[in-house]
């Protein structure tokens, strides 16, 4: 039987940036929300993993580090919880969760350490069940409020001349900040999820192989200055919310597959 979403981790992405204001790229915020919420929706989903985490035979972890030549995170880290600790060696599915919608010259960069962390995981256990997710923005300007405004400014002057424009539509934002705002054309947005649809994928069944066993694009509309929202309607061909279903299922299928293959 397929489970069908009521709504994605992303729409709590967007209220969470309505509330604050604003998108900091520089916290693990949303990234903690996707994967909070994925999990959250495969415990639902799915009653081979609902059951092994019942049972305490699965535990969830965040932002655990990954070997490798930087120091990395894997988002979402689901494994057996033998030591009390996350090993990578018992971790059965892990979700790596990126975004790019400042400047989309930083593709390439989030395109290499979701490569380094596919290469980390699959040498070490293969047969563990690897996603990634990655949100693109497709705002032609973005207001760079973390790194250009909130932290060049007095906290109490923020609040009062900045907080309160923000996300509400307020145009005058990218004149009185230049400084801020980076631009990105049609033509950046399309390179970027190109490029990412070239990270390699493998069927089921194949985990001898390096690859996703899914990905899943959020094209997003997020400047920080108009009120944000997933940009359901795009040219991309990504139908956010049947791309998210198809994803929670083929999680689901597979871990079935790999740790339940003898149940009914």
């Amino acid at each position: 039987m397929k489970w069908t979403p009521s709504g994605t981790p992303f729409d709590r992405v967007i209220a969470s940036v309505i509330t604050a204001g604003y998108h900091n790229q520089r916290r693990e915020g949303h990234s903690d929300i996707v994967s909070e919420g994925i999990f959250s929706d495969l415990v639902l989903a799915c009653p081979w993993l609902s059951q092994d985490h019942a049972a305490g035979k699965l535990r969830k972890w965040l932002n655990v580090r990954a070997p490798g030549d930087r120091k990395r995170n894997i988002d979402l880290f689901v494994g057996e919880p033998q030591s009390g600790k996350a090993q990578l060696e018992l971790v059965r599915f892990c979700c790596e969760n990126k975004s790019v919608v400042t400047a989309h010259r930083n593709a390439t960069n989030r395109f290499d350490d979701l490569t380094k962390i596919l290469g980390s995981v699959h040498s070490v256990r293969p047969e563990a069940i690897i996603v990634a997710t990655v949100m693109v923005g497709v705002s032609p300007r973005f207001l760079n409020v973390a790194d250009r405004i909130s932290s060049l400014m007095a906290p109490e002057e923020f609040e009062v001349k900045v907080r309160p424009r923000l996300s509400t539509g307020d145009e005058s934002l990218f004149d009185d900040y230049p400084f801020a705002v980076s631009k990105n054309t049609a033509g950046d947005v399309t390179r970027t999820v190109a490029k990412f649809r070239e990270l390699p994928l493998r069927q089921p069944g194949t985990t001898h192989v390096r690859g996703f066993d899914y990905l899943l694009l959020v094209p997003v509309k997020l400047d920080n200055v108009h009120p944000p929202s997933i940009a359901r309607a795009n040219p991309y061909g990504i139908d956010v919310d049947k791309d998210y279903e198809r994803m929670i299922n083929t999680i689901c299928a597979a871990y079935r597959a790999r740790w339940h293959s003898m149940s009914a």
